[in-house]
């Protein structure tokens, strides 16, 4: 199987993140799209992450009806922070007859020269960038494939203000989520 996993603290899941992932894996021969919620981002803040779990049953509540998709714990287990590679290494090494690929914004693609040992994610895995607001592919590599998905720019940090603020973040995130959040009284 080809599976392509999208990395995030899904914090929370948005149809931004939904929509990306539908489309990558519309316009790929990938089999299934795995969600990795990670724990703890290197490279963020872990003051603004809500408890993992709860952004794990985000990601489930989001995706249920999607039976390409399936969201994973595997980074909670995993030494912190997550890396990612080494979960593609652990994933690889307990999944050896599926071929795994990432999913990258072109945004993140410009700092990916600083992630741990991106060499090897290159020379053995396939990366998927999608384009991101005012930010351009400068990086070129045979396993880096460009992916024509909607230019969306939607962000956790902007749903999460608004409910802070308690505005409305209809049509920025599935209903099921939503209500999740009302009903944990989460980022208040």
């Amino acid at each position: 199987m080809k599976i392509g996993l999208f990395f995030g603290s899904f914090n929370p899941i948005h149809l931004g993140h939904l929509i990306i992932a539908e489309t990558i894996y519309d316009r790929t021969d990938l089999d299934e799209v795995w969600f990795v919620v990670s724990p703890q981002n290197p490279l963020k803040k872990r003051k603004s992450l809500i408890h993992e779990f709860d952004r794990l049953r985000m990601v489930e509540l989001a995706i249920e009806d999607n039976f390409h998709f399936r969201a994973s714990d595997v980074e909670f287990h995993m030494p912190r922070p997550s890396y990612t590679i080494d979960t593609l290494t652990y994933l690889s090494e307990q999944y050896p007859k599926h071929n795994f690929s990432i999913f990258l914004g072109s945004d993140n693609l410009k700092q990916f020269k600083k992630w741990k040992n991106y060499e090897q994610i290159l020379e053995h895995y396939q990366v998927y960038v999608y384009p991101r607001p005012g930010e351009k592919v400068d990086f070129s590599h045979p396993s880096i494939i460009e992916v024509d998905a909607p230019l969306l720019d939607i962000s956790a940090t902007f749903i999460r203000e608004a409910i802070q603020q308690e505005r409305s973040v209809r049509y920025l995130l599935p209903d099921a989520v939503v209500d999740y959040i009302r009903d944990k009284k989460l980022y208040f």
